[in-house]
């Protein structure tokens, strides 16, 4: 198993299809758990992706529920990327097989995802800012993420 990007209902197809393409470049897998804000078959997300999407491991969930029951059996550790995130994303040990979970633009990640993630990390900005694109945060956290775990 290796490191999962796992896109929690993802609103905009441009970040999803750059998060997709990023990790077909980092040969890292992706999961999208529906519902997403648009067609995953649409033009804007394939033209995002490029023809990068048919070089990446997309494990499709129809439900936040079918994405548990999938990880479930595995022990794999969800890792939450999330702005009330307790431990800096540098600060974290990550492990090669963790799926690292962001959540909607529009608004984040729900209770229940928060309560069923086994850590919750933060990339740190500047006071009175909120935080970064989510495609660039998803970047900056598997950048780290890879480098750690070689």
């Amino acid at each position: 198993m290796s490191l999962t990007l796992a896109l929690f209902q993802p609103d905009i197809p441009q970040n999803a299809g750059t998060m997709l393409r990023a990790c077909a470049c980092l040969g890292v897998s992706a999961a999208i758990i529906e519902p997403a804000g648009f067609p995953t078959t649409d033009k804007h997300f394939r033209r995002a992706g490029m023809d990068y999407l048919d070089h990446v491991d997309i494990a499709r969930h129809a439900s936040w529920r079918a994405f548990e029951a999938w990880r479930g059996p595995s022990g794999r550790r969800l890792v939450l990327l999330t702005t009330r995130g307790e431990t800096a994303y540098t600060d974290f040990a990550f492990r090669p097989d963790d799926i690292l979970m962001v959540g909607r633009e529009s608004a984040g990640a729900p209770e229940d995802v928060h309560a069923a993630a086994d850590a919750r990390i933060i990339i740190p900005v500047r006071h009175g800012l909120r935080s970064l694109n989510v495609a660039v945060a998803a970047c900056m956290a598997l950048g780290e993420a890879l480098r750690q775990t070689g």
